[in-house]
């Protein structure tokens, strides 16, 4: 396999570097989608971390990696709600300024969270590229230091922190179930799972609606896709025209993309709920919907990464009553 630009080694320090600074989160038993299956599964409860997803990892890490005189300047980021309040998190232990971009279709409960960890919010456009425009300017006229959510070295290395865990914990898993975005989650966990396993498969899932990542592998390049909303607004956004590293580590690592319906997720949500009594978002269920819909065959031990819980709960009391995702309101 071609060197990747984050490796074990990476990953292994930014594990000294965050330790104390995030949870190392469990991996339990799922006794109902095993018996499903007829295969041990098991959960990465990843949704349980400080700030509700698996972001904080990334942030912690590529803040812990700024010199003095970049944390003076302070960061700024493009987010669709989970990184932006693990970066807004992160910077606060530090005393740091912290500036979040997002667009109009971050819901208004992810808004509340990052406001309420004191960054500034500057809401520009109908997706994260509009957003990413306005993170531009402000680190050509106001210095910041600007942390992507996925497309930067410290961040996919933090992620990938997630993947040691997994093999510790599972040592004989099979496969790894992520979810799949713009790629940094999906990237540093498949560098850490395939390091010290190269056996085990990797296989991201994402929603079918405006899947930027699954549209440029199948492109053989970064493509744009249009933003839509979906019950999984955590994999929505590009993963930008000038991609440097999770695109490439996505082609390279990665064994499989499946695709879910907006039926699958919520399908997912509820399972999640009244089977694990867990509260997940839509981007935090897709392991589990992917399973539920048979586009997974298990031959192993699985892990499914339960990556978020950060869902509107108006949304998800009407998810789990069992309102169809045409007749649900969304909060985007």
């Amino acid at each position: 396999m071609t060197e990747m630009p984050v490796t074990l080694q990476h990953i292994r320090a930014a594990r000294e570097r965050i330790a104390g600074k995030i949870e190392r989160t469990p991996a339990v038993p799922s006794q109902c989608l095993s018996d499903r299956v007829g295969q041990p599964i098991h959960l990465k409860l990843e949704h349980h971390q400080t700030t509700g997803a698996f972001k904080l990892r990334g942030a912690s890490n590529a803040i812990a990696a700024l010199s003095a005189e970049e944390r003076s300047r302070g960061v700024v980021a493009a987010s669709t709600g989970n990184h932006g309040r693990a970066l807004a998190h992160a910077a606060k232990l530090e005393g740091m300024r912290a500036v979040i971009c997002m667009s109009k279709l971050v819901p208004e409960n992810k808004l509340d969270a990052i406001r309420r960890l004191g960054a500034e919010i500057r809401i520009v456009g109908n997706s994260q590229d509009d957003a990413q425009q306005e993170v531009d300017r402000l680190v050509a006229e106001d210095g910041l230091v600007m942390l992507p959510p996925f497309d930067h070295p410290d961040i996919i290395a933090g992620q990938g922190t997630l993947g040691l865990e997994i093999v510790e914990q599972v040592p004989d898993v099979a496969a790894v179930l992520v979810p799949l975005s713009g790629g940094g989650l999906a990237a540093g966990v498949a560098a850490a799972v395939k390091g010290l396993s190269p056996g085990t498969k990797v296989i991201g899932v994402s929603m079918a609606r405006g899947a930027a990542m699954k549209a440029s592998l199948d492109a053989g390049r970064p493509v744009e896709v249009e933003e839509l909303p979906t019950l999984a607004d955590s994999l929505g956004g590009g993963i930008g025209l000038d991609n440097r590293l999770t695109f490439a580590m996505c082609r390279g690592l990665l064994d499989d993309v499946v695709m879910l319906s907006e039926d699958e997720i919520a399908a997912g949500i509820r399972h999640a709920y009244e089977e694990e009594r867990e509260i997940v978002e839509g981007a935090g269920a897709v392991g589990i919907a992917a399973l539920l819909a048979g586009k997974i065959g298990a031959t192993g031990p699985m892990v499914l990464i339960l990556s978020g819980r950060n869902i509107d709960m108006a949304l998800h009391r009407k998810i789990v009553c069992g309102e169809t995702p045409s007749t649900v309101e969304r909060a985007t």
